[in-house]
């Protein structure tokens, strides 16, 4: 990076004392604000701390002498340097007199947008967000810059208070060959705005601080004209958006929309729910959480819907080293098997954005890219760990096995008598997980009965033998691999979301075919990546009957809903959102 800030022609407007003391400060390239106050000790910020520069109080005639050297305040009680980046803001009495000054540095960081450079080279409209002082302005001036320099595009940079391209009718070389409309009151900034793209035919328009609601009208006018929008909002995260009426047209605007009970019911909410409005004006969003790390919403329609069904957005962090090596992690969130959800950091390769194939191009599942998740998804793994089941033997010395107390008080391992289950599945299940669970044939050695639902409801002797012999019978609705596995875990008290869910996942397997495989590779793909985190409903491709079932129960682990419909052999699933 290279950073130019012109800190000489600051610090000469400061009352002698303060100049000296700051020029010869070891920390003086750091320097964000000096800050005088009538009768407080003068002040100076860096990025981690604050000092006084002097124990004597700022005076009158300090300030008044500060005033004299620089250039006009204007309706925003802003002020600059002749053919410099800094900002200098007035404290006003109320009778309009000036008693306090705030004298930020402007400097011009050449290359600080390397972490998006690849978003902005998209011809995407991209909003800045972040709290005071983390960059905005700077990132925003770079970005002027290199789509004009750069990829010779006409931009044009609203200024208001002159704090993109300094202060004066020259505007300062770090914008490049952008253009610069001034501003000649805050109030008149969306009138500027449409201006611009009426009378200069820009490519490009570059806006700070949209903050209210004529501005955020006029970025959608300017946006549905075709015009690449950069800019930067009153807020620090695309939360705060959504709950300012004033600013969430920015994002898509807000609505509330009542559902029809069939719809309320499928998804599970309230009739009347929240959803966006509109296409968002930007369809980029960058959370600029310090100077070094930003979080990136590629898609910002994506991540203000499933903010507002209650689902965690899926962004990117970005984080750039002292070398200048960048690195980018995603949050995924990760389903726990109990409709909820955790967060998983994985890092990405960084590279551009390209569209990825997918299975079809109907606008169902499309757009499924291999993110590279730690899964555990090698043949090799799920021949092992299914060898290990097989291996199980059933004839096991019920005597010969060490009971030991539970943590709920307990004997384990637990002794289970299935009735109408299948005990290769609830073998395989036991040895995955690695269950303290041991079957058994005889009901008089057994702690618990698993059966299924039906065989317990049509069969009264078995009821009236585990009610003669004390022992708890736990029904499960059908011998699935899902259902079973919840079974197991009520027996046991385990009700734990942070079990291996990976694990779970290979005994759908079966030792499966390769056609079996990709049927439910693409089937945790579809819910992984389209149904939970966009909440769509997905077709997939048609599939025989016994591998719609093996199907249908990988979903049901996901706690979702499936249905197979269509004549064979065209028969296939459909994936609903919870």
């Amino acid at each position: 990076m290279t950073i130019t800030d012109d800190l000489q022609k600051l610090l000469d407007i400061l009352p002698q004392d303060l100049q000296q003391v700051l020029e010869s400060h070891p920390k003086r390239d750091s320097l964000v604000e000096v800050v005088l106050d009538l009768g407080r000790r003068p002040e100076a910020r860096f990025p981690n701390q604050a000092e006084y520069l002097s124990e004597v109080p700022v005076t009158q005639e300090q300030i008044d002498d500060c005033i004299q050297r620089v250039g006009i305040f204007g309706g925003d009680n802003r002020a600059g340097i002749e053919q410099t980046l800094h900002r200098i803001s007035a404290i006003r009495n109320r009778t309009g007199k000036i008693i306090g000054l705030t004298c930020r540095v402007g400097r011009a960081v050449f290359g600080t947008i390397g972490m998006i450079r690849d978003l902005v080279e998209t011809g995407k409209s991209i909003l800045m967000l972040g709290r005071p002082g983390v960059g905005k302005t700077t990132a925003l001036r770079e970005i002027a810059r290199v789509l004009a320099d750069d990829l010779q595009k006409r931009v044009v940079i609203i200024d208001t208070s002159n704090e993109i391209a300094g202060d004066g009718d020259v505007a300062h070389p770090a914008i490049g060959r952008a253009r610069r409309m001034q501003v000649a009151h805050p109030n008149e900034q969306h009138q500027v705005m449409i201006e611009a793209v009426e009378n200069h035919m820009p490519e490009v328009i570059v806006i700070d601080e949209i903050g209210t609601e004529l501005e955020a009208l006029a970025a959608r006018t300017i946006a549905e004209r075709g015009v690449q929008l950069v800019g930067t909002a009153h807020g620090n995260q695309i939360e705060n958006l959504i709950k300012n009426p004033t600013l969430a047209d920015l994002v898509g605007g807000i609505q509330a929309v009542t559902l029809g009970d069939d719809e309320a019911r499928r998804r599970g909410s309230q009739k009347t729910v929240l959803e966006r409005k509109a296409p968002p004006t930007f369809e980029i969003a960058v959370e600029m959480l310090e100077r070094q790390r930003w979080t990136v919403h590629e898609s910002v329609a994506d991540t203000v819907d499933n903010l507002l069904r209650g689902r965690q957005p899926t962004p990117q962090t970005r984080t750039v080293d002292d070398q200048g090596k960048i690195a980018v992690t995603r949050q995924l969130a990760v389903v726990n098997g109990r409709g909820g959800g955790q967060l998983a950091t994985v890092e990405e390769s960084f590279a551009p954005a390209r569209p990825s194939n997918g299975w079809r191009s109907s606008g169902q599942m499309v757009a499924l890219p291999q993110l590279p998740v730690e899964r555990v998804t090698g043949r090799s793994e799920f021949d092992r760990l299914l060898d290990e089941s097989f291996n199980y033997s059933e004839s096991i010395d019920l005597d010969a096995v060490t009971r030991v107390p539970g943590p709920n008080g307990e004997d384990l391992p637990l002794h289970v008598y299935p009735y109408g289950v299948s005990r290769h599945q609830l073998e395989q299940v036991i040895s995955v997980l690695t269950l303290p669970v041991v079957l058994t044939k005889d009901i008089d050695t057994a702690d618990a009965i698993l059966a299924l639902r039906s065989h317990v409801k049509n069969h009264a002797k078995l009821r009236q033998m585990a009610k003669a012999r004390h022992v708890p019978i736990h029904v499960i609705k059908s011998s699935t691999i899902p259902q079973i596995t919840r079974g197991l875990r009520r027996l046991l008290n385990i009700d734990d979301p942070e079990m291996a869910d990976d694990l779970e996942l290979q005994l759908f397997l079966h030792n499966g075919s390769d056609d079996e495989m990709d049927a439910l590779e693409e089937a945790r793909l579809a819910v992984e990546q389209i149904v939970i985190p966009k909440g769509q409903p997905v077709e997939l491709l048609p599939r025989s009957s016994q591998v719609r079932k093996m199907q249908h129960e990988l979903v049901e682990h996901y706690r979702l809903k499936s249905h197979s419909f269509g004549e064979e052999p065209n028969r296939r699933l459909r994936i609903y959102p919870a």
